[in-house]
């Protein structure tokens, strides 16, 4: 007996079975391990990079190297200095001096707070003439200097005539004095003795000279006046 569906919808074939997925299988690797200082990101407990650690022996190289040099500065620095003050000591010493005026007894040639330079070699290679400008200690107190011109040398006989100055009976050529500032008295005559010097300053009514304390030997005569460098406006070589 033969049986009927009474559903006309229904398939004849009965009702399927309803399909099956299956997920495929992922076969599983293990990560490979990173090295301990290699850090993944976004993963917690991951190792961090360490700084690497500075050497103590190059840090006490790098402040050894540093004294070491400071240290030849130092040393070139003074060696410097130390010679500079041996040759400015020589060089006032033995070869130049830097002077000031006080006072007018060499006016008009030279004026109150004049800056000079004295050559002290001068002397020591050679002698003082007649007209040299010169700078001495004062023979009556020797702590003392003076600046002033050299009017005649050992032998020459010296005599002054109502303020003019006479040697060796010839009249001097004192034309850079002017008729204000010359004297009026009456010296000599007067040979001057060997290693002595006669002297006088060009304001000769108002300096205080060889016609007052006598001759200037030779070893108080510092050096010769070789520049007036101040005021710079009035520089002058003599």
């Amino acid at each position: 007996m033969s049986t009927t569906n009474d559903n006309p919808f229904e398939s004849p074939y009965g009702t399927p079975e309803p399909e099956r997925f299956q997920e495929p299988a992922v076969e599983a690797y293990a990560p490979a391990p990173l090295p301990p200082d290699v850090i993944v990101p976004g993963e917690q407990g991951s190792a961090v990079a360490a700084a690497p650690t500075a050497d103590p022996r190059l840090a006490l190289d790098g402040n050894s190297a540093w004294l070491t040099r400071l240290g030849d500065e130092l040393i070139a620095w003074f060696k410097t200095l130390a010679s500079a003050a041996v040759y400015a000591t020589l060089i006032v010493t033995f070869g130049f001096q830097v002077a000031r005026v006080e006072g007018m007894s060499m006016a008009p040639t030279l004026q109150d707070q004049d800056r000079l330079i004295v050559n002290k070699l001068a002397y020591r290679l050679g002698d003082p003439h007649v007209g040299d400008i010169v700078m001495l200690y004062y023979p009556l107190k020797p702590e003392k200097s003076f600046v002033k011109r050299v009017i005649a040398e050992e032998g020459d006989q010296v005599r002054i005539v109502d303020g003019r100055v006479y040697r060796n009976d010839v009249p001097l050529d004192d034309s850079f004095v002017p008729p204000e500032y010359r004297s009026h008295d009456d010296w000599g005559p007067q040979v001057i003795p060997e290693g002595y010097y006669f002297v006088m300053g060009d304001h000769r009514n108002n300096s205080s000279d060889s016609r007052h304390w006598g001759m200037v030997p030779k070893k108080y005569i510092i050096g010769k006046v070789q520049l007036r460098w101040w005021p710079l406006g009035h520089a002058r070589v003599f």
